[in-house]
C-alpha cells in the first residue's frame, strides 16, 4: 500500500505543478537555483532581453544519443547540449521511442542541473517523423513561449 500512496503523492505533487515551460539545455545548465534541494522547487532561468522566469516542469527535444534501460535513462542533445531524462521505463507508450538517433519531446521534473541536466520524464514522443522541420522551429517555440511568460 504504500508503493501505491507515494506514488499518488507524486502524482498529486506533479499536479499542482504550473504547466511545463519549453527550454533549452543550455538554459538549464546557467540557471540560477529557488529553493532548498537542488531545483525541486524551481529554477530561474536567463531568457530574452534580460529579462528570468521560474520553471520546475520542463518541456525539452533532443536527439537521444545513448540509452541505458538497466538505469532507467537516456542521454539526449539539442543544439545548446546535453541532458539526461531518468524515469524512461515508466513512461507510458515510452519505449518505442528509446533507441539511438531519434528525436523525441520529454516533458518532465528538473531532478539536477548540475553536471549536466537530468530530468525526471512524465511524457516522451517521438518525433523523428518530421524530425528537420521540429529541430529547425524548436528554438523558435522556445523563444516564443519565454517571451509571452516573461
Amino acid at each position: 500500500m504504500s508503493s501505491i500512496m507515494s506514488k499518488l503523492a507524486i502524482s498529486e505533487t506533479d499536479r499542482k505543478r504550473p504547466p511545463p515551460i519549453k527550454v533549452l539545455s543550455g538554459q538549464l545548465r546557467t540557471a540560477g537555483i529557488r529553493g532548498a534541494a537542488e531545483c525541486g522547487e524551481g529554477c530561474v532561468i536567463r531568457v530574452a532581453r534580460g529579462r528570468s522566469l521560474r520553471v520546475s516542469m520542463v518541456w525539452m527535444q533532443g536527439t537521444i544519443l545513448e540509452v541505458q534501460l538497466e538505469r532507467n535513462t537516456v542521454l539526449l542533445m539539442d543544439e545548446t547540449g546535453t541532458f539526461s531524462v531518468q524515469g524512461v521505463n515508466n513512461i507510458p507508450k515510452g519505449k518505442p521511442c528509446l533507441s539511438q538517433g531519434k528525436y523525441v519531446m520529454v516533458m518532465g521534473v528538473i531532478q539536477t542541473l548540475s553536471p549536466e541536466p537530468v530530468i525526471r520524464a512524465v511524457k516522451m514522443a517521438d518525433l523523428s517523423e518530421f524530425a528537420v522541420l521540429h529541430r529547425q522551429m524548436w528554438k523558435l517555440e522556445v523563444e516564443d513561449l519565454q517571451q509571452v511568460l516573461a
